[in-house]
């Protein structure tokens, strides 16, 4: 099943590995991503394919010292993404 993440994280050098290092724990796979600066931050916009519950992951990527905002989007956004 497809999903599709929203995160906000602290515009650091290591963020974007650790958020790939729990993701591919969480037995997630990364499927498209895509990120843009903002200010002091940096917004990555994830889709990941897996049979677990997506809040699996996204309570992992919480916990994430770095990571100040991760929202699950609609099912329906994950799936015209993998079109």
């Amino acid at each position: 099943m497809m999903h599709s993440l929203e995160l906000e994280v602290s515009r650091r050098p290591e963020v974007l590995e650790r958020v790939l290092r729990v993701t591919r724990h969480r037995g997630f796979r990364v499927t498209n991503m895509q990120m843009r600066e903002q200010g002091e931050n940096t917004l990555l916009a994830i889709t990941v394919e897996a049979e677990r519950a997506i809040e699996l992951l996204s309570n992992q990527l919480t916990k994430l010292v770095d990571v100040n905002l991760c929202v699950i989007k609609a099912q329906e956004a994950a799936r015209q993404a993998a079109r």
